[in-house]
């Protein structure tokens, strides 16, 4: 879905961030360093050479008092000699050849602050965020009354640790968490840096259009190149997730690749540990699975091929390949084998909704998606069973033309919905029907049954304070009209429904449209900045 939220790109340069990456002592550290007098900034300074006497912030009377949690100068200098060892780790990790040194700098905590929040307020992309946040409350991923803008303020100024920059090529070390913490932080995104080599991520990452498409070929033309970011960006932090792990296990002699190193699998891994943070611990459901996505799956995925393959194909042969959709981070033999995701075709409505209707967003709702649908609507144990027997998804939503105002446009009311879902069985596409229908008097006030308007047992209607919701069930598939009258919802249906596979008519209707989903979206956004204290295993 176009929920969430296209990669974080400005002024060229695509930040790959490490937020809060670390755990235990580091976040007791980060708390109590609070917001010193910013210091002096460090120049850039290559690896093979550390200056930190001239790289570090002049020492003031906070300083000198590790209560305060700011490095000391001798700290500052163990932690700039290590850059260049760390980066020979990581190029022997992952067999992709050092170019070039990487620059490095020391900055602080207000730093890093105002950078994030400079491109928060400027950067296109943070802009489509907002535009798009009322889709992701016409699902009932986010609550009516969430303000998901702020949020995001308050969880990244909380938990960012450190960042690569691969427009000015240089890794940013922070002054207020010590090196013993910060090495792994520091494997990771020399990791980037190391990809950034190889492949100069400015170009290898896809440009995001940041205009709502007209017609059916832009529609399928843009959601193809929102497709390749989701899967790029898993494939970055997954890479970088690796030499995390790898590092961090040099004592044990453990790797990702061996069976001694970390299981991506673990209930350790997948849990959220929110103890150290405050705004993460308040985070809806779909925040705190999309934050996950790429380091989790993306790890799952590296893990896989690095056992099946080896690093060679793990790493340079991904990037030289890299995967063209979020089906094939989820299920990565489909990648090695070529394999092509499930698809759904979408027909041109927009001849239909012209006269009412401006597009909004279009998108596929993926596997992840109805994984976190699923367990807000009904529990995680019937999420695990039936997200599983997903077999393909898309929506489109639409903007009433009435709708003039800014209060207007912000509200789930101006919007109409069209979800199309298809399951491997029948019995699944039943009981997903069944929990969609349940989850409707929680969407929405005002909600009844309108059992005289339903013209059999696969159909469903309920009248809501934002117009009629109709649900039909019809073999393997389930179709969900939101906000659209009858009449022209029932059109709806016998378009999308008749575009298939094997109606008879599929072949005079538009090209497919790749898998990408709301909580994708929403990862890719949010992996730009880094990764995140609840990735890290524990």
């Amino acid at each position: 879905m176009k929920s969430g939220f296209a990669k974080f790109t400005g002024l060229g340069a695509t930040l790959l961030f490490t937020v809060c990456l670390l755990s235990g002592s580091a976040g007791a550290t980060s708390s109590q360093a609070g917001h010193q007098g910013a210091p002096a900034q460090a120049p850039s300074q290559p690896a093979t050479q550390p200056s930190p006497e001239t790289s570090s912030p002049a020492r003031t009377p906070q300083q000198q008092e590790p209560s305060y949690g700011l490095l000391t100068p001798q700290q500052a200098k163990e932690l700039f000699r290590s850059v260049h060892d760390i980066l020979n780790f990581a190029s022997n990790d992952t067999k992709l050849p050092i170019e070039h040194e990487v620059k490095r700098r020391l900055i602080s905590r207000e730093q890093v602050e105002k950078y994030v929040l400079d491109k928060f307020h400027n950067d296109k992309d943070a802009k489509r965020m907002q535009h798009e946040e009322i889709v992701l409350k016409k699902f009932g991923l986010l609550d009516r009354d969430f303000h998901l803008r702020p949020f995001l303020v308050s969880l990244l100024t909380e938990q960012i640790a450190g960042f690569y920059d691969n427009k000015t090529k240089t890794v940013n070390l922070l002054n207020w968490v010590p090196p013993a913490d910060q090495k792994p932080v520091i494997a990771h995104e020399l990791t980037h840096a190391l990809q950034d080599q190889h492949v100069d991520l400015e170009k290898w990452e896809p440009d995001t259009p940041d205009k709502m498409s007209k017609n059916i070929e832009q529609d399928n033309q843009r959601l193809s190149v929102d497709e390749l970011d989701t899967a790029r960006d898993a494939v970055l932090e997954g890479q970088a997730m690796s030499v995390y792990v790898d590092y961090s296990s040099q004592p044990s002699g453990a790797s990702l690749q061996n069976s001694l190193g970390l299981d991506a699998d673990s209930d350790d891994f997948s849990d959220i540990d929110a103890s150290s943070s405050p705004v993460m611990a308040r985070a809806p459901k779909l925040l705190q699975e999309s934050l996950l996505f790429p380091y989790r799956d993306g790890l799952r995925f590296e893990r896989t091929l690095l056992r099946d393959k080896g690093p060679q194909y793990a790493f340079a042969g991904v990037l030289d390949r890299p995967p063209s959709s979020s089906y094939e981070i989820i299920h990565p033999r489909a990648y090695e084998q070529h394999r092509t995701p499930p698809l759904l075709r979408m027909p041109d409505l927009h001849p239909l909704l012209s006269a009412e209707y401006e597009p909004y967003d279009i998108g596929v709702m993926g596997e992840l998606d109805v994984r976190i649908l699923i367990g807000l609507f009904a529990d995680d144990n019937e999420a695990a069973v039936l997200a599983p027997q997903w077999d393909g998804g898309i929506y489109y939503a639409v903007q009433r033309k009435s709708a003039k105002t800014a209060a207007q446009k912000s509200s789930t009311v101006s919007l109409a919905l069209l979800y199309l879902s298809d399951w491997r069985s029948t019995p699944a596409a039943e009981a997903f029907a069944r929990i969609y229908s349940a989850e409707i008097g929680a969407k929405y006030s005002g909600v009844s049954r309108d059992r005289d308007d339903e013209s059999g047992p696969e159909e469903r209607i309920y009248r809501t304070s934002e117009g009629p919701v109709l649900i039909v069930r019809q073999g393997r598939q389930v179709f969900v009209s939101e906000s659209f009258d009858l009449n022209q919802a029932r059109k709806l249906e016998f378009l999308l429904l008749g575009a298939q596979p094997g109606s008879g008519i599929e072949a005079r209707l538009g090209n497919r449209i790749p898998v990408f989903d709301p909580a994708a979206r929403l990862s890719d956004w949010i992996a730009s900045y880094g990764m995140m204290k609840a990735a890290m295993p524990r």
